[in-house]
């Protein structure tokens, strides 16, 4: 069995382990692949799925197959919005309720906030934020959040502005090199009871030349996170995920310095999505 952590204020009991957006799920076409990734995923007893609109056919995929493998009461699932108003947001969920063949959305989150005009819409008279709230009121999202990996001080300043529920960031060995996210991003969160899910954990693997999976994943989960988002191209890389999770040992601050020192001479490959790095 796969260890649980609560989820922040939502208190859903989240696998440390979440399948994530990107992956095999991330791709147009390949159904047969994403089926096999999604059925192994539930197999070992993973409870969190990722998605987005942004992430080609991955909202097809999990509708087709997810509730092949799974009852809905057993999955919390976790979507996007990257419009800033309130009409597309609305438009967008329910587009993914539609492809997600789910009547509701565990977590609704705004996608990728990366700068102060990004925030400024979406608590504009007529933004996104005002959809979120609705899409609670009406039974369509359970929980609301944010997602950024761009600027840590633009999620601070929406973590300020408003008492979301989760917020889901950049979390990996070489953070604490350029921009810090976790040093910055989660104390606020935490402040408010925020859920904390960590996502880049290798950097879209670039973190894997200077590191192990296990450094990778043991590194984030040993932060103050709830739990790590991974996209897996294959089912041997979910189990892999899944038994590194089920040995996960919280890793001593000696240990994580030693992590950290390997990625020192990989600051833009273990960063290269931050501000000022592309």
């Amino acid at each position: 069995m796969l260890p649980y952590r609560a989820l922040g204020k939502t208190k859903h009991q989240a696998t440390i382990f979440g399948l994530g957006g990107e992956g095999i799920l991330r791709t147009t076409g390949y159904f047969k692949e994403a089926e096999a990734v999604i059925k192994k995923a539930v197999e070992v007893g993973v409870n969190y799925f990722d998605t987005a609109p942004a992430y080609q056919q991955s909202r097809d995929y999990l509708g087709a197959y997810l509730w092949k493998f799974a009852k809905r009461e057993q999955i919390f699932l976790a979507s996007k919005t990257h419009d800033r108003g309130y009409e597309g947001t609305m438009l967008l969920l329910e587009d993914s309720l539609r492809r997600l063949k789910t009547n509701y959305l565990d977590l609704l989150q705004l996608h990728d906030l990366r700068t102060k005009e990004d925030i400024d819409e979406i608590f504009s008279s007529n933004g996104a934020i005002y959809a979120l709230e609705d899409a609670k009121k009406q039974g369509k999202a359970r929980f609301i959040g944010i997602t950024g990996h761009h600027d840590p001080k633009i999620l601070i300043e929406a973590i300020r502005r408003y008492s979301f529920d989760t917020v889901l960031l950049c979390v990996n060995a070489g953070d604490s090199h350029y921009m810090p996210f976790i040093s910055s991003v989660i104390p606020e969160a935490r402040k408010k009871g925020m859920g904390v899910i960590a996502m880049k954990v290798t950097a879209q693997r670039n973190a894997l030349s200077s590191i192990t999976m296990k450094e990778a994943f043991y590194y984030a989960l040993s932060q103050d996170v709830d739990l790590a988002i991974i996209g897996c191209k294959t089912p041997p890389e979910v189990q892999e995920n899944a038994n590194l999770a089920k040995n996960f040992n919280q890793l001593s601050k000696e240990e994580l310095i030693q992590i950290e020192n390997k990625t020192k001479d990989f600051v833009t490959e273990t960063n290269f999505f931050k501000k000022g790095m592309y």
